[in-house]
């Protein structure tokens, strides 16, 4: 059974979340580049130092689900039933990913990403890690090294048919027609 957050987790988490909804409040009024660390912790009402005792940096204010959608991605693994087989499950996953991120409501916030260069280039360092988490646990699934190129390749495929169906017309569509690719490519390896 899981406990349910303590009071201190709750107030953290609040706290964590009234920054976030102030910063992408005012970068999509102001614009990315227009917005500075003190502008955030004035509208939420924090100082500067409790700002990054949530936020490492800048950047990370607008991907405040990045820890969640990453935990999903390793829960897709490691929760999957006896016998589930990974790649449906991968898919499942990345297919509700991809649903959040292409919702209207997520367009501004797109939009947004796909106006800063250095938002941009945050997303790809924290694809790079979500692909290297995801390796990780499919590795230790396995019962093969971390550095297993099987593991790491089919952990980046998983991640980069999120970005190309966000991107395409059919978004659903594009997933599964990528995961059949996926899958192919894992059968063909000798860890599948």
């Amino acid at each position: 059974m899981i406990e349910p957050p303590g009071r201190r987790e709750r107030k953290k988490a609040a706290t964590r979340q009234k920054i976030a909804d102030a910063a992408l409040r005012l970068f999509l009024e102001r614009g990315y580049d227009d917005v500075g660390i003190r502008d955030v912790a004035a509208e939420a009402d924090v100082a500067v130092t409790t700002l990054f005792s949530h936020f490492a940096a800048k950047e990370a204010l607008v991907f405040e689900q990045d820890q969640g959608f990453e935990r999903g991605l390793v829960r897709a693994v490691a929760d999957r039933a006896p016998g589930e087989p990974l790649i449906p499950a991968l898919r499942h996953e990345i297919h509700a990913l991809v649903r959040h991120c292409t919702a209207p409501e997520a367009a501004p916030v797109r939009n947004l990403i796909e106006a800063s260069p250095a938002l941009r280039e945050y997303e790809e360092s924290m694809r790079l890690r979500h692909a290297e988490s995801l390796a990780a646990v499919i590795a230790a699934d396995l019962g093969v090294p971390e550095t297993s190129t099987a593991c790491r390749t089919i952990a980046r495929f998983a991640i980069d048919a999120y970005s190309l169906a966000r991107e395409a017309a059919d978004p659903e569509t594009a997933v599964d027609e990528i995961f059949r690719m996926i899958e192919a490519a894992w059968g063909a390896s000798r860890l599948a």
